[in-house]
């Protein structure tokens, strides 16, 4: 079924890969409404060969297009002005910021890992923190069949993860100019700050990925710690996850696990250099997994390397995802 589709905050680097990404998969869409701020209102962008006007984002633009679902990437306080007013009128709107994510109303939703969450929305639907999304995509498998009593994540972040200033840091850092986005130079650096620090000395980021797996897995004894990094990469976010089962494993039923699950490219063979990278999953939808072994520090331990790109899978893509559930 086609339905009539908004994007909002479609000038910026994530909306546009989400018109990108609609195009690739044949999303069916019946008629497309694109939002930006003002500054960006009358703007011509392209979708499946025809040209579309850009839109300013205020209710009187909204109310008589009945549209079905709005894809959101406009930052948390637009996102906490705007969704309500789409919904009001009848859309489901799916977010992208972290606006809406720990509203215990509000589902959070990775498709291959809880997709039964999306009945239970009132017109809004959370997409998660993009280093979680890739995280929970092989470590919902391992919960299933084994159970997990603890996770230590460590990450690898690109620096598209900050927007086109991100971008721009690393471009310009090259040519010797300072940065604007960070508070220190990304290139050839590596940075142990993403977001603000709190008081708990953690940064928001790592708490998300904390907060967001308990929340998307419905178990909050699980016990969490996360320390996440910026790296000087474009796209594809890394990640080192170290698990511990409840359950013992042999390494064989881990590797078979992975080849059968939706969304994961098991990329392991390390005796002739086979393992995820960034450059791997740039451009692509799925999430790689690899460097597959025993920690053999505690009993019934698993490490695992995690690789994708934060633009797609970590954003639109899973948003689209979503977007591609609800019309079923």
């Amino acid at each position: 079924m086609s339905c009539n589709l908004a994007v909002v905050g479609c000038t910026g680097m994530v909306g546009r890969k989400f018109l990108e990404v609609l195009e690739e998969r044949n999303f069916p869409v019946k008629n497309l409404y694109l939002y930006a701020s003002a500054k960006s209102d009358g703007k011509v962008l392209k979708f499946s060969g025809k040209d579309y006007v850009v839109e300013e984002l205020k209710e009187d633009n909204i109310k008589n297009k009945k549209i079905d679902i709005a894809l959101f990437s406009a930052g948390g306080s637009t996102s906490l002005e705007f969704a309500p007013v789409f919904s009001k009128y009848g859309a489901v709107v799916v977010d992208n910021s972290s606006a809406w994510r720990m509203d215990k109303d509000i589902p959070l939703v990775v498709p291959e890992v809880n997709p039964e969450d999306i009945k239970w929305n009132k017109g809004i639907i959370a997409n998660p923190n993009c280093s979680t999304i890739q995280a929970l995509v092989p470590i919902k498998p391992l919960y299933d069949k084994y159970g997990i009593k603890r996770i230590i994540y460590s990450t690898y972040q690109a620096v598209s993860g900050a927007g086109v200033g991100g971008y721009n840091d690393l471009i310009e850092g090259y040519k010797g100019n300072p940065p604007k986005k960070f508070p220190f130079p990304i290139a050839g650096n590596v940075i142990p700050h993403i977001d603000t620090f709190l008081e708990n000395g953690y940064t928001k980021e790592e708490m998300k990925m904390i907060n967001e797996t308990k929340k998307i897995l419905h178990d909050d004894t699980l016990k969490i710690t996360a320390t996440t990094v910026r790296v000087p990469v474009v796209y594809g976010h890394s990640e080192s996850i170290n698990i511990e089962l409840k359950k013992d494993f042999e390494l064989e039923d881990i590797f078979n696990l992975y080849k059968e699950c939706k969304g994961i490219v098991l990329k392991d063979d390390v005796q002739n250099g086979e393992y995820p990278m960034p450059i791997d999953a740039a451009g692509n939808n799925e999430v790689y997994v690899g460097r597959i072994r025993r920690d053999f520090s505690l009993d019934s331990g698993l490490n695992l390397w995690v690789v994708a790109d934060n633009i797609r899978k970590g954003a639109a893509t899973n948003a689209v995802q979503i977007a591609e559930c609800l019309i079923k």
